[in-house]
């Protein structure tokens, strides 16, 4: 299950928009009583009691929701940093095993570039011995039918 990594921020954001969001509806009501409220009368019926308790109520409920809020901010804040610390380890784990890989083949590379070196040589020393070889053939060749030469003359 994939978790969204929430700024260290957000837990302020949602703050100052649940506060904000209670001074509107407190201010709408306001500007309702005083709107729609002309005469004195109703103007204290709508401040009694029963008012008063339901704006407290309300104010208390906005403030239970946004503890409530917060506390799931922190749960998915401890399960990200979790997460990151899993992701870290994984990572660092990797590192270790990549710069294993690169000393192996550094490693390689330089036995293929000494067995590239040793087959050259090998090739020229081949080649060296086949022309001595070849040389020595050619003059023993060379003095036999000569030597077979003057006999015959």
């Amino acid at each position: 299950m994939k978790r969204c990594v929430f700024y260290p921020y957000i837990n302020q954001t949602v703050w100052k928009k649940a506060n904000l969001a209670s001074k509107l509806s407190l201010d709408n009501l306001e500007k309702e009583s005083l709107l729609y409220g002309g005469d004195s009368e109703f103007r204290q019926r709508k401040v009694t009691k029963e008012g008063l308790a339901q704006t407290s109520s309300d104010i208390t409920e906005s403030r239970m929701s946004i503890s409530q809020m917060m506390s799931q901010q922190v749960t998915q804040s401890e399960e990200s940093i979790t997460m990151l610390a899993t992701s870290s380890q994984a990572v660092l784990e990797m590192n270790d095993e990549f710069k294993t890989m690169t000393g192996t083949i550094q490693l390689g590379r330089k036995l293929i570039t000494m067995y590239n070196l040793r087959e050259l040589t090998d090739k020229l020393l081949i080649f060296l011995a086949l022309i001595l070889f070849l040389t020595a053939i050619f003059y023993i060749l060379k003095k036999r039918l000569f030597f077979l030469q003057t006999r015959h003359n």
